[in-house]
């Protein structure tokens, strides 16, 4: 049943007339077939728009953090992790602990972790000096580019390859494509300095240079192609060792161990389910802020909670960009 409120009738002498009601005015009647039970005025209704208002200001911060993390703050991640990395890596040189090759030195039965600094590459031209990590999934190349690792280690004969990003988290090889023929840089590693000339610059369909003879070695810089954020092709520019070249141990990483995400322009699915769990978080975080905004006042509510989507933003934004090719 439903309560609603009717208005006192009243017979001559202030008493209920014939067919008035028997409730004060003003208050609420109970009418058979109703329930019983008050409505809350407005119902359910203003809860449900506050709520699709707070969604859609939240969706608007996210793509604001999204397009804050890949313009400004990634570039912040890459820097802080690369004074670290540098810092680290002169310490592992001083005191010859830097990794020789695919595995640790410590241990040789096991493989360099993902992310482990292998070297430091320096070409003057375009003003680079960054440190070099293992492997090339798009979560190592946000800390600096990856050195492939079923390639030999650069300095060593053979075909080592070095990938790099084009624009996000600092965007070490954006300025690739200046390299001119003949120009030479150095990749330092726990061998000593390997020195590199390049011999050319390639895309899609351009003649692959022959091979380097045996013993020798050539190094392969690799980024996308294309605006910053929107790749269409690969770069590759391809240098050939003009120092001695040093002793390389046995290749124990097979092409067919280097998963999908390592390879060119590859993805991280592995990234959806955080993505999910954070995107589940930020809906919580929806209707609790559409629920405190009607008894705390909708300022009072964004002033705390502003902090909260933008932390959530980002840390959305981080593993949305594992889902994007990694060269980007």
């Amino acid at each position: 049943m439903t309560l609603v409120n009717t208005p006192r009738s009243s017979a001559p002498g202030g008493g209920p007339g014939r067919g008035g009601s028997t409730w004060e005015e003003g208050l609420p009647v109970a009418v058979p077939g109703s329930g019983g039970r008050p409505r809350a005025a407005g119902g359910p209704w203003p809860l449900v728009r506050e709520m699709a208002g707070t969604t859609l200001w939240i969706l608007a911060l996210c793509l604001i953090g999204f397009v804050m993390w890949f313009a400004f703050l990634s570039r912040l991640h890459y820097d802080r992790v690369q004074v670290e990395a540098y810092a680290n890596f002169r310490v592992n040189l001083a005191l010859a602990t830097a990794p020789t090759g695919p595995t640790q030195p410590a241990d040789p039965t096991k493989l360099l972790a993902p992310g482990t600094a292998v070297g430091v590459l320096s070409i003057p031209d375009i003003g680079l000096t960054t440190v070099i990590f293992e492997g090339t999934s798009g979560r190592v190349l946000e800390s600096g580019p990856g050195h492939l690792r079923d390639t030999p280690l650069p300095g060593q004969p053979g075909v080592s390859v070095i990938f790099g990003r084009r624009a996000a988290y600092g965007g070490p090889f954006s300025r690739l494509p200046w390299v001119h023929v003949g120009d030479v840089f150095t990749v330092t590693t726990g061998q000593g300095v390997a020195s590199y000339r390049v011999i050319d610059l390639r895309r899609g369909g351009d003649p692959v240079p022959p091979p380097p003879t045996a013993g020798q070695g050539r190094l392969i810089l690799v980024t996308a192609d294309g605006p910053p954020l929107a790749p269409f092709g690969v770069l590759r520019v391809d240098a050939d060792l003009v120092s001695s070249a040093k002793s390389a141990p046995a290749m124990v990483v097979t092409p067919a161990e280097v998963a999908a995400s390592e390879q060119v322009l590859g993805t991280d699915p592995g990234a959806l389910v955080p993505v999910v769990l954070w995107g589940a978080a930020l809906l919580s975080v929806a209707g609790l802020l559409a629920w405190t905004a009607q008894r705390w006042g909708r300022w009072q509510t964004w002033l705390v909670a502003v902090p909260v989507v933008l932390f959530l933003s980002l840390s959305i934004a981080d593993q949305v960009a594992c889902l994007l090719p990694n060269l980007m």
